[in-house]
Order: structure tokens, then sequence, then C-alpha cells
């Protein structure tokens, strides 16, 4: 019975140890070929990055003429 324990406890444990060299290769290439952040292109994080920018502007230009520190 304990050499049972052993034979499935050795088995076990050379499964483990290959199965943990196999998938880093598989990673590592995946994220070489995938450029992309929170699932987004360039191209769509450029429009947020530019959205956010016209926003902030503008809230600040209404924050300025609101408190007439800008005046026409």
């Amino acid at each position: 019975m304990l050499d049972d324990l052993r034979n499935d406890a050795a088995k076990q444990y050379e499964e483990e140890s290959q199965a943990l060299y196999k998938p880093a290769a598989n990673t590592l290439a995946s994220r070489r070929r995938s450029k992309r952040i929170l699932g987004m292109t360039s191209f769509q994080r450029f429009v947020i990055v530019f959205m956010l920018m016209f926003a902030t502007c503008g809230l600040g230009f209404l924050c300025l003429f609101a408190t007439g520190r800008i005046g026409f």
C-alpha cells in the first residue's frame, strides 16, 4: 500500500514538473504576438486618450470661465 502511494506521488511529481515547463514557451510567444493593452488596439487607445484630453480641456475652460478668470 505504501509503495503505491510512493509511486503515485512520484508520477504526479513528474507530470507536474513536465507541465510547468511546456506552457511557459507558449505564453511567452503569445505575449510577444499580442500588443494589446486592455484588449484595445493602438488606434482605439489613441481615440480614448484624445477624448479624455478634450474633456479635461473643456472642463478646465468651463471652470475658469465660471470663476471669472477668463472673459470675452
